[in-house]
C-alpha cells in the first residue's frame, strides 16, 4: 500500500487559502474516487472537495475551523500500489514502472498528476504550495527563509530525506501565537509529531508571581497566560468577512464616490405587484419589489450607459459593457455575498424574479459557487428588508454604480392635490465620479424613480 497526501487545491478566482468547515469522512473510512470528503469555505463560497484517490483514509491533517493555504496537506490516503514514503517527507523516489493504465485518474485542478515515464516522483511537504503527491521531481527554488530543521532520527543516506518539524496546522498556529519555535520542541506523537500537549509541556514552568517590567509593557497579563480578557470577544477575520473587508477598503480608497438620494411614491408599483401576484401564470414567479427595481434599473441603464461601466486604470479608458449583469447583495450567515444575475436586461420580469430568488436561496445556504460571485457590472442592495430607510452604499470594486433600496413606508404624501397615505421609499445611488458625473447619476436615479412611481411610463422611456 502507498500513502498519498491530498493537498488543498487551487480553487480558482485568485484564492490562496480556505477554511476547513467539515469532514465527510473519518480515519479508517474507505472512499471511492470523486466521493465528497470535505467542505471548505473560501473567501467567496462553500466548496465540496472530492477524493482524488480510491482508498482508505489514514490521516486527517486539519481540524474543522482551521484556515489552510493552497498546497498544504488536508488528508492522507492508503491506496493500492508501491510502498509510499511518510507524509511530510521530501523524498526522491525510484523511477516509476507503472503503466498509464495502472495510474489513478486525474481530477482537473487537484489530486495527483500522472507521473512522467522514467521520471522520479516526489512527495509534497506540508506548507509548500506547488507540489502534489506524485508530481514529477523538480529541484525546488530555495526559499527566502529556510525552514527550521527538527531533530529527528537520521534517515538512510540513500533516501536523502529533508524534514521540518512535524505538526498539524492547528498546532503550528498555536505555536506561532505562543511564540514557540517548533524546532526546539520534542514531539511525543507518532513519528515525532509535535502535539498540543507538547506545547503545553513546553510552557510548563510556573509563571512568576511578579511579572517582569518588560513583559508588562508589551502584553496584557491575560495574553501572557495564553488567555483572553474576560470582557473581550475576539473574532478571527477570515472567509467572506475578510474578503468583504478587503474589497470595501479597495473600493472606498480606490475610487472617488458620490451618493444621490431620491424619495418616491411607489404606490403604483406596490399595486402592480399585487395584481401580478394574483395572475395564475405568475403564481410561481411571485414578482416582488426587488425584481421590479432590477427591471427598472436595466431600463434606466439603457439611457445612461455610464452607470454600467468600469474604469480601466492601465489603459486609462472607461469601458462600457453592453450586457447588464446585476449583482444582488445578499446578507447570509457567512457575511455579505453579491451573486450575479447575468444578462439581466434580457430577462422578463418573471424570469428576473425567479433568478433573484434562486440566487438568494443558494447564497443563504452557502452553496454559491465562486464563479457566480464575479462578473457583475452594477449592483442592487436592498437595505429596506432591515427596516432601513436609506444609506450610502459603497461600490463593489470594479463597478461604477450601486443602487440601495430603502424600506417601503406607509405615510402621508401629497397626492392628486391633497394628502393621502401612500407607499413611499427612498433610493440611494452611489457612483464612481471618474466615470459618472452628477448629471448622469441624477438622470439615471430619476429614471428609476419615475418607473417606480408610474410603471406605465416605460412606454415613453427613450
Amino acid at each position: 500500500m502507498a500513502v498519498k497526501d491530498f493537498a488543498l487545491p487551487d480553487l480558482g478566482e485568485g484564492l490562496t487559502e480556505s477554511e476547513l468547515v467539515s469532514w465527510h469522512v473519518a480515519v479508517g473510512d474507505t472512499v471511492r474516487l470523486n466521493q465528497i470528503i470535505a467542505e471548505v469555505e473560501t473567501a467567496k463560497a462553500l466548496v465540496e472537495l472530492p477524493a482524488p484517490y480510491a482508498g482508505t483514509v489514514s490521516r486527517l491533517y486539519v481540524e474543522p475551523g482551521v484556515t489552510v493555504s493552497v498546497g498544504e496537506p488536508l488528508v492522507a490516503f492508503e491506496v493500492a500500489g508501491a510502498p509510499g514514503t511518510e507524509p511530510g517527507l521530501d523524498v526522491e523516489a525510484e523511477p516509476s514502472t507503472e503503466t498509464e493504465e495502472a495510474r489513478e485518474p486525474m481530477l482537473v485542478g487537484y489530486g495527483a498528476r500522472p507521473d512522467a515515464q522514467g521520471r522520479p516522483a516526489r512527495r509534497a511537504r506540508p506548507g509548500l504550495a506547488a507540489h502534489t503527491a506524485t508530481e514529477p521531481a523538480v529541484p525546488p527554488a530555495a526559499p527566502s527563509v529556510p525552514a527550521p530543521i527538527a531533530a529527528a532520527p537520521e534517515p538512510p543516506a540513500a533516501t536523502q530525506v529533508r524534514e521540518r518539524p512535524r505538526a498539524t496546522p492547528p498546532v503550528r498556529k498555536l505555536a506561532r501565537e505562543r511564540g514557540i519555535d517548533l524546532a526546539t520542541v520534542t514531539g511525543t506523537g507518532e513519528r515525532g509529531l509535535v502535539t498540543r500537549a507538547d506545547l503545553d509541556a513546553y510552557q510548563a514552568p510556573p509563571v512568576p508571581t511578579t511579572v517582569p517590567t518588560t513583559m508588562q509593557t508589551t502584553a496584557p497579563a491575560a495574553a501572557i497566560a495564553g488567555g483572553e480578557a474576560a470582557d473581550e470577544l475576539r473574532i478571527p477575520i477570515r472567509g467572506v468577512r475578510k474578503a468583504t473587508a478587503e474589497a470595501m477598503v479597495r473600493s472606498a480608497f480606490g475610487a472617488p464616490q458620490a451618493t444621490v438620494f431620491l424619495t418616491v411614491d411607489a404606490t403604483p408599483t406596490t399595486e402592480l405587484i399585487q395584481r401580478l401576484r394574483a395572475r395564475t401564470d405568475l403564481a410561481e414567479a411571485r414578482p416582488g419589489l426587488l425584481a421590479v427595481v432590477a427591471k427598472a434599473l436595466c431600463l434606466a441603464a439603457r439611457r445612461t450607459p455610464e452607470v454600467n461601466s468600469r474604469w480601466d486604470e492601465a489603459a486609462q479608458e472607461i469601458v462600457q459593457t453592453r450586457a447588464i449583469h446585476v449583482g444582488i447583495a445578499a446578507a447570509t450567515p457567512r457575511g455579505l455575498l453579491v451573486p450575479v444575475v447575468r444578462d439581466a436586461d434580457a430577462l422578463s420580469l418573471a424570469e428576473l424574479s425567479g433568478a433573484i430568488r434562486e440566487l438568494a436561496v443558494t447564497a443563504r445556504s452557502g452553496k454559491t459557487p465562486p464563479s457566480a460571485l464575479t462578473g457583475g457590472t452594477i449592483t442592487i442592495t436592498n437595505v429596506g428588508i432591515f427596516g432601513v430607510d436609506a444609506g450610502t452604499p459603497i461600490l463593489t470594486p470594479g463597478e461604477a454604480a450601486i443602487l440601495a433600496v430603502g424600506a417601503v413606508r406607509r405615510q402621508p404624501w401629497e397626492h392628486d392635490g391633497g394628502i393621502a397615505l401612500r407607499d413611499v421609499l427612498t433610493l440611494a445611488l452611489t457612483f464612481d465620479h471618474r466615470i459618472v458625473d452628477g448629471a448622469q447619476g441624477s438622470r439615471f436615479l430619476a429614471d428609476v424613480g419615475r418607473i417606480l412611481a408610474d410603471p406605465a411610463s416605460v412606454l415613453a422611456l427613450v
